[in-house]
């Protein structure tokens, strides 16, 4: 099993400070690549609390100070994007980082991309499956006819630069809608899902539902790779993790609460989802290699996962995390799925 991290490069509370918390963002990517860690991923966000409007720039910048940890999105918003330019980008990431890059596609958990780009909200769905089908064709031909609804047609067009690998890989980003999973499945791509709360074990039957489409359109188990996504954090103690994390998991949570009108993050509500089969991942580095490998079980064997840490501001605290990451999970959990 692989385990990464995904970052959505958070903006700091002074907007002047964005150089520094870049700066710190790729000291940590160069961490995890010298702890043994297997994938680092950046998201793509378009609005005031995120530096990742432009992923593959800061993959791209990170790719130069790694030598072999696999650096992809986490998720590329495909709806909002031209495949032929996100096909160009990680294309060229792959080259610079000699075969390192990987596109983890999907729809994101926000709506600021469509009004940004012009895009109708209404569209959602069929933006997506329009695109990610042009994506995969790109990928594996070099020479593309194609026409759809929501970009102009190509006709026996060559898209360049070709990745370093022969075969780019791409992941579907899925969150709990039933037809994403079976989607993935279709395509025979792997699929990571983002699991944020509640119990991981309550995913198993959407699981279950993306491996049996991908065997009706005559994929191999093997194909069918499986990712989670968590947010989590790991501290030398249950204690210490918790109270570096749970403070500032608070405050995250709350401000898109208040956006999407739900309520306010509680104690009660973070223990809850904390527990052996929730979905965070928050404590010691043993309890949290017991939960991984638990999570695994109940969803079939899992190929990679991968923490969520952005909570945490402290880059001190972060980067010791990653340090526990990579010498007390990695090498426990490396030879299980």
């Amino acid at each position: 099993m692989e385990i990464g991290i995904d970052s959505f490069a958070a903006s700091p509370d002074n907007q002047l400070d964005g150089s520094k918390s870049l700066r710190e963002l790729l000291e940590r990517i160069e961490l995890a690549d010298q702890a043994g860690l297997s994938y680092f991923g950046i998201g793509e966000h378009h609005r005031k609390d995120f530096l990742d409007s432009a992923p593959s720039m800061i993959l791209a910048a990170a790719a130069a100070r790694t030598k072999n940890i696999r650096l992809g999105s986490a998720v590329t918003v495909l709806s909002a994007s031209d495949p032929v330019r996100v096909f160009q980008n990680y294309a060229t990431l792959d080259l610079i980082s000699e075969g390192r890059a990987e596109i983890v596609a999907g729809r994101g958990s926000f709506t600021d991309a469509f009004p940004l780009f012009g895009l109708n909200l209404q569209d959602y769905n069929e933006l997506f499956e329009e695109k990610l089908n042009l994506l995969l064709k790109i990928r594996d031909n070099e020479v593309v006819t194609w026409s759809g609804k929501f970009r102009p047609a190509l006709h026996n067009q060559a898209i360049y630069p070709r990745p370093k690998q022969e075969k780019l890989p791409i992941w579907v980003g899925v969150g709990g809608t039933p037809s994403s999973f079976e989607r993935a499945g279709k395509l025979g791509l792997p699929l990571m899902v983002a699991i944020i709360g509640g119990e991981t074990h309550r995913f198993a039957p959407l699981v279950d539902l993306y491996r049996r489409a991908g065997e009706r359109s005559g994929f191999a188990q093997s194909d069918l790779k499986v990712g989670l996504h968590s947010i989590g954090f790991v501290g030398k103690t249950r204690q210490e993790a918790i109270a570096d994390f749970y403070p500032s998991y608070k405050e995250m949570f709350d401000k898109i609460g208040r956006e999407r009108g739900f309520g306010p993050v509680t104690k009660a509500g973070f223990d809850a989802q904390n527990t052996e089969t929730g979905a965070l991942l928050v404590g010691e580095p043993k309890e949290i290699v017991d939960k991984i490998l638990r999570h695994s079980e109940s969803l079939g064997g899992l190929e990679r996962v991968t923490f969520q840490m952005d909570a945490v501001k402290d880059h001190q605290k972060l980067m010791k995390a990653i340090e526990l990451i990579g010498s007390e999970i990695v090498p426990f959990v490396k030879d299980k799925n």
